[in-house]
């Protein structure tokens, strides 16, 4: 959750991201606290949160690392809770 909140913190900020970026992080991040309100329940569609994920930290990784970081940061909590 502090992970989340920090990329929604980065959101927040006047960070330099064009409004695609943005959306696009924002999607994420919503697709996030669906996967960890529905923690419980069997979801197929987890690969494609963590594809999602993984293109995003690739995308970032020089513009903005601080965000590249973050998303690392979440992806791996979000793997040693098996989702």
């Amino acid at each position: 959750q502090s992970q989340l909140a920090e990329l929604r913190s980065q959101l927040a900020q006047d960070t330099p991201l064009t409004e695609e970026e943005r959306a696009s992080l924002q999607v994420i991040a919503h697709d996030i606290e669906v996967r960890l309100a529905n923690q419980g329940v069997v979801d197929h569609q987890n690969d494609s949160l963590v594809d999602g994920v993984n293109l995003a930290v690739e995308r970032f990784e020089v513009s903005h690392p601080n965000t590249a970081m973050t998303l690392r940061n979440i992806m791996q909590t979000l793997a040693n809770m098996g989702i």
